[in-house]
């Protein structure tokens, strides 16, 4: 039998010499000369960042305590339904803490900060998130009934929020959103990086979003930091809310969180491979056709296509 598809044994380990003593010694002296040029020289023993795997640990049990008959366990009852939701919140919220914290001593280190009250902060911090998940779950229900009710294939809002790519972006933008806000810019940004893996759909966890908002089908989203988006809006595929230009400072350096990506009011409808640059407004009501590239703003009601973009030009 040929040695490439020779069935595998267990019972028969093949050990190969890889070498591994000289990969691992130059492997620390790569990291090393990383953290002197960084100048962020080892003064901890424990693990200096969150976690991207505990993360996605957590946003999948907040999903289930918020929808606990639908993305909770498969033998839930209605009887324990609200003992599952405090046992996840609790589990869920610890974990939060604990990655909050190693995101506040990151944080305080880069600043040359203390950092000796980072516990009672991350507690603060979670606390605050936990009391706005009400209000988080009435946000999801609007964004679910917008996508039944603006996709004619849907069969019902439970399909929608089982199936449908674009809810489970929202789903981790909106939480991601509470910690961006909350001074968290790390943790938030690897939640909108989980959701953006998964889904093809990249919403930067800065960005306002109003309720009733449906991404259809979704892949290739791309929603900028700075950008604010008004209630009941709907994206198509493909569709960049971006920038057009980034400002520098006088070194030359990149200026951070300058606003710099659209502002979408409400009942606007973008459609596939829409590009929408700069901070621009896009009226209420108004209608972006299919690869449409725009840099300026256009009035509430606007119907922007290809050819009137065209017939505008000189």
């Amino acid at each position: 039998m040929n040695d490439l598809v020779r069935p595998f044994s267990p019972s028969q380990p093949v050990v190969h010499d890889w070498h591994l003593d000289s990969v691992v010694a130059a492997l620390h002296a790569a990291r090393a000369d990383w953290r002197q040029s960084q100048g962020r020289l080892r003064d901890f023993s424990t693990r200096e960042f969150p976690s991207r795997a505990a993360l996605r640990d957590i946003v999948a049990a907040l999903a289930a305590a918020l929808f606990p008959m639908r993305l909770g366990p498969p033998g839930l009852r209605d009887s324990s339904e609200d003992f599952f939701v405090g046992h996840s919140l609790a589990v869920a919220l610890d974990a939060l803490a604990a990655q909050v914290v190693l995101e506040l001593r990151y944080s305080a280190r880069l600043n040359g900060l203390s950092a000796d009250d980072s516990e009672a902060q991350s507690v603060a911090i979670v606390q605050q998130f936990a009391a706005a998940l009400p209000d988080q779950r009435r946000l999801l229900d609007a964004d679910i009934t917008a996508a039944w009710q603006g996709d004619p294939a849907a069969r019902s809002v439970d399909e929608v929020l089982l199936c449908y790519p674009g809810i489970n972006a929202i789903l981790h933008h909106r939480l991601a959103h509470l910690l961006y806000r909350a001074g968290l810019p790390l943790v938030a940004r690897i939640i909108a990086e989980i959701a953006h893996g998964e889904t093809g759909i990249d919403i930067h966890p800065g960005a306002q979003i109003g309720a009733g908002f449906f991404i259809d089908h979704g892949t290739g989203v791309v929603i900028g930091e700075t950008a604010v988006i008004g209630e009941r809006v709907r994206l198509y595929q493909a569709v960049t809310l971006g920038a057009k230009r980034f400002e520098q400072g006088e070194d030359g350096s990149l200026l951070k969180g300058q606003p710099r990506h659209p502002i979408v009011e409400d009942d606007v409808v973008i459609y596939a491979g829409a590009t929408v640059l700069g901070r621009i407004t896009i009226g209420r009501a108004s209608s972006i056709g299919g690869n449409v590239w725009l840099t300026r703003s256009v009035p509430p009601g606007s119907q922007i296509s290809q050819a009137s973009l065209q017939a505008a030009s000189p």
